[in-house]
């Protein structure tokens, strides 16, 4: 496996692999490296018999904010639809896809498109502190990664709702109560829990655990995702509430959407 990655930093141990989201000045932002590597990572970790777990956490005290608006934000259309779109949810599927069990820890704030990338994880765990959201409609845009789709069969359509539509973000207390995460821990203890955890899994049947997870996703997967969301992202990135999002964000401003 490659160890230079550009937005991971990769450590593998007694059979587990830690990946690190190391995009610290961009408060882990997810760009279109980003979802290179992650798909890269993911070919490589399928490849790997001896890896029986996978761990996905944030560095210092943030998952991630999301989509980087400043990578997606001037794309064309075509672009938006053909590269960051479909190219996301193709990394996203082969991370949900892969064969190992993968844990998610959730060490602080995990919006938009951190949300769907944790969505992609078996178990979550979340941290004192951790907050989580879909913020993607204030900018415009929507929940492109599945974000609709995925987390709505791993949450329920309400839990959604709320995030997606009505822009609530929800504590780590409240994302325990809403099975957002699995797990709460306080912070900074959420990646040794998930040690725990991933050892807990390496005792139990290797194909057997990854023939089970195989059947579960097969059952939840839906075939018509990635098409729809990338018609939806195509139908709202041409219009001009996406445009004023990204003048909003430019300038420091709360976007006007409704003119009255």
């Amino acid at each position: 496996m490659r160890l230079d990655y550009k937005r991971f930093s990769i450590s593998i141990k007694k059979r587990i692999a830690v990946l690190r989201i190391t995009r610290i000045e961009k408060k882990n932002a997810i760009d279109t490296i980003m979802i290179t590597e992650i798909a890269d990572i993911c070919r490589f970790l399928n490849n790997d018999e001896n890896i029986g777990a996978v761990i996905i956490t944030g560095s210092t005290d943030i998952f991630s904010a999301g989509g980087d608006i400043g990578d997606w934000g001037s794309l064309s259309t075509n672009v938006f639809v053909h590269s960051w779109l479909r190219e996301g949810n193709l990394a996203f599927d082969a991370l949900a896809g892969l064969k190992q069990p993968v844990i998610a820890v959730l060490n602080g704030p995990t919006l938009g498109g951190g949300l769907e990338l944790a969505a992609c994880a078996d178990y979550r765990i979340g941290e004192v502190g951790c907050e989580i959201g879909q913020p993607e409609t204030l900018l415009g845009v929507i929940p492109g990664w599945s974000g609709t789709q995925r987390l709505r069969r791993r949450f329920g359509g309400q839990i959604v709702r709320r995030m997606a539509i009505f822009g609530e973000i929800f504590s780590a207390e409240e994302s325990l109560t809403l099975g957002l995460i699995d797990q709460l821990e306080e912070t900074g203890d959420g990646l040794n829990a998930a040690i725990s955890l991933a050892q807990r899994v390496l005792k139990r049947g290797q194909l057997a655990t990854q023939v089970t997870k195989m059947l579960i996703n097969y059952d939840e997967q839906d075939g018509s995702t990635k098409t729809l969301e990338m018609l939806a992202g195509q139908l709202i990135h041409s219009g001009d509430e996406v445009k004023e999002g990204i003048l909003a964000f430019s300038e420091k401003r709360p976007p006007t959407h409704n003119k009255t």
